[in-house]
């Protein structure tokens, strides 16, 4: 695995990445929400561009894994600003980003900011605070969200996390299914069916709203949230291939 190093991000906390240099774009891999660098995803495909000779970075977020910083006071602004640091840090030149559930909302974010040559969204989960966590509260909990600061809610996959008024508002500013979203490089989506956290619907809207030449969706019939079988990191590798 290749060192874990350290920068100081946009707002001051340090930033944990790992840089596996080597040819063609900058694969690039963004994690998703509460998830870091260590996860099943990150570093298989780390894996696998080492033995391709390929060049490779994995991140956490301010608030993540490795990072400094509070989980809780963070935003999908400031997430997003992390993953731009680190990458311009890294290399000026074309990048591949490879977005994993909230990851694949913070690609599309990147996508408009940073010279890309291919994106593979996987899970991808564009505008989830608002289209989520909002549209799933009721009035009583918006009340709490907005006059308290935040309500605790429950997870399938871990203890009950604070969604805080400051992540809902500031992801009304970072949507990007409600403006253009134009990506003249080859796109590959990859979802399964199964998934418990993303619907097939928000893979199909992403697909329809893209603006691009070359944008394709595969659905995985059983694959949950994860996507880490041998057969989803397979295909991932495959999609990061294609649009090299």
């Amino acid at each position: 695995m290749a060192e874990v190093r350290y920068l100081e991000g946009p707002r001051g906390e340090r930033l944990a990445y790992a840089h596996t240099p080597g040819g063609g774009p900058l694969v690039v891999f963004l994690s998703g929400y509460r998830s870091d660098m260590e996860g099943t995803k990150a570093v298989h495909l780390e894996s696998w561009a080492q033995a391709r000779g390929r060049a490779f970075l994995r991140l956490d977020y301010a608030g993540h894994g490795l990072s400094g910083g509070v989980f809780e006071k963070g935003c999908i602004g400031d997430w997003a600003a992390d993953a731009e640091a680190v990458t311009r840090h890294v290399t000026q030149r074309p990048v591949i980003l490879v977005g994993s559930s909230m990851g694949g909302w913070i690609a599309c974010i990147l996508s408009q900011r940073l010279p890309v040559v291919g994106l593979v969204g996987i899970a991808a989960a564009p505008d989830f605070t608002e289209d989520g966590f909002w549209a799933g509260f009721t009035e009583d909990e918006r009340r709490k969200v907005m006059e308290e600061g935040g309500i605790l809610v429950p997870s399938a996959y871990e203890d009950p996390y604070v969604v805080t008024r400051r992540l809902i508002e500031d992801g009304r500013e970072q949507r990007v299914l409600t403006r253009p979203l134009p990506m003249p490089w080859p796109v590959r989506l990859l979802q399964g069916t199964e998934d418990e956290a993303v619907s097939r619907d928000t893979a199909l809207r992403l697909l329809d709203h893209v603006d691009g030449p070359d944008v394709r969706l595969t659905l995985v019939r059983g694959a949950d949230h994860r996507f880490s079988s041998p057969e989803c990191l397979a295909l991932i590798e495959a999609a990061i291939a294609e649009v090299s």
